[in-house]
């Protein structure tokens, strides 16, 4: 099982990721702008239900290559601090313009639903986010693997569907605080960059 002092450090590091807002969350705060708090809520419910696929297919991929190999897993663990460190960078530099717009067309929380376990499948970068970010807590000594990755993503996936509920609920005054002041989400973007890119330094300089 994983030990508590690597669980409270992935809560901790998580928590920075889903209650700072990104993609998942402006989308969530976009339909329930422009829908309503329920279709915010349907929204965000369909990107969590679109990571918890993510997190099964990395279940099953981890867990095959390191029963095939130690030294593979090793080679996918650095491999994904690499790209955690990418995608730290990426965040810093890129510009991340507010789409929340309030006069979209209204949709129901069915269709809401849809399109966003549908998007958040298909975002290969979702997909190599979580290759890349389970493995830097697993450790193979500690049992199940495929267990130990079954929490880590389940985690991940609950923590992010109570942010993007908050931002629903929330979503009529942030997303004003948001279109007034967007130096907010280019913060942001370099919040979470320093986040990636000190998950991916932590692995690095691991003791074996």
């Amino acid at each position: 099982m994983i030990d508590h002092a690597t669980l409270i450090t992935y809560i901790l590091i998580v928590l920075g990721f889903v209650f700072i807002p990104g993609p998942a969350t402006l989308l969530t705060m976009a339909r329930a702008v422009s829908s309503g708090t329920k279709v915010g809520i349907a929204t965000g419910a369909g990107i969590a239900a679109g990571d918890l696929i993510h997190t099964s297919m990395a279940i099953v991929g981890l867990s095959a290559i390191i029963a095939t190999s130690a030294l593979l897993f090793s080679i996918v663990k650095y491999a994904g601090a690499a790209f955690l460190i990418y995608l730290g960078i990426r965040a810093m530099l890129d510009k991340a313009p507010v789409e929340l717009n309030g006069g979209a067309p209204a949709i129901g929380a069915g269709r809401a639903f849809r399109q966003a376990v549908l998007t958040e499948v298909l975002n290969p970068k979702t997909a190599l986010f979580f290759l890349a970010f389970l493995p830097q807590f697993v450790r193979p000594e500690h049992g199940s693997i495929a267990l130990q990755l079954a929490i880590l993503g389940t985690v991940f996936v609950l923590l992010g569907l109570v942010s993007t509920v908050v931002f629903a609920v929330g979503a009529g005054r942030l997303g004003n605080l948001l279109r007034r002041h967007p130096a907010v989400v280019k913060w942001q973007g370099k919040v979470v960059g320093t986040i990636y890119c000190a998950v991916g330094v932590r692995l690095a300089l691991q003791e074996r």
